[in-house]
């Protein structure tokens, strides 16, 4: 039974991640006109999710020490490494529907490492409790749903159509599946897994937002769309900061 609330309730997560339905309604010369608003939106979400949500769950781990800080260093590192390798394969290739900038593929490795940590997360709390398990997964759908909006802007300014840009949002959000899987079979401890993963993402998380997102904002230099661009950050870090337990 704990299988089957545990994976149902990761598939509604994911779910979540086609939120990026609502714009097939909206014209294509519109949805350009606000892409840089949810990468702006992306860029605070992440930013937000890294030190209002990952950094304090770190520390509980280890305390504010050197650990804490070479973890995190390494996932800054470590994104690095792997966004060399992506603009590596892409590096003669101009970005289009086919071949999308690496800012895109980017976001969708460090998302995939998120949903699989909170897969990891729901089936460690049902684990421990079926009601704790419920409470954490609705905790989730509510952090997930400004992040997975803001993602879904950051693929279609990377060079995916509409319809990609949903099909690998889902397919990234199904990894809190895996996830949880993991535990579930291995039934572990999961401050064992999460104690190494957590600071990872944050460092990978703070990586895309300032090495990937932040820099392409700062080609708009039009005075108004520069102060939505920074409304839309501040709106992205407001949102993780109330969605602090």
């Amino acid at each position: 039974m704990i299988w089957l609330y545990t994976l149902g309730s990761v598939f509604i997560v994911s779910l979540i991640s086609l939120i990026g339905v609502v714009t097939v309604a909206l014209k294509q010369d519109f949805l350009q006109k606000i892409i840089n608003f949810l990468v702006s939106l992306s860029a605070g979400g992440l930013l937000g999710g890294a030190f209002f949500h990952l950094l304090p769950e770190a520390s509980e781990q280890f305390g504010f020490t050197p650990s804490l800080g070479a973890y995190i260093l390494g996932g800054i590192l470590l994104f690095f490494v792997l966004e060399k390798l992506v603009a590596w394969r892409h590096c003669h290739i101009t970005t289009c529907k086919e071949h999308p900038h690496s800012i895109a593929v980017m976001n969708l490795i460090g998302d995939g490492l998120h949903n699989f940590i909170d897969g990891m997360i729901i089936a460690g709390t049902f684990l421990a409790s079926p009601p704790l398990g419920i409470t954490t997964t609705i905790a989730v759908i509510f952090h997930e749903i400004p992040q997975e909006i803001g993602d879904f802007g950051v693929l279609i300014h990377g060079g995916f159509s509409r319809r990609r840009a949903l099909a690998m949002n889902f397919l990234c959000a199904l990894t809190a599946v895996l996830g949880a899987i993991v535990i579930l079979f291995l039934n572990i401890e999961i401050k064992t897994v999460t104690a190494v993963l957590v600071p990872l993402t944050a460092g990978g998380f703070i990586y895309i937002a300032v090495s990937d997102l932040i820099p392409e904002l700062r080609k708009e230099i039009r005075p108004l769309n520069s102060l939505l661009q920074l409304i839309f950050i501040l709106l992205g870090l407001g949102i993780m900061y109330l969605l602090v337990d």
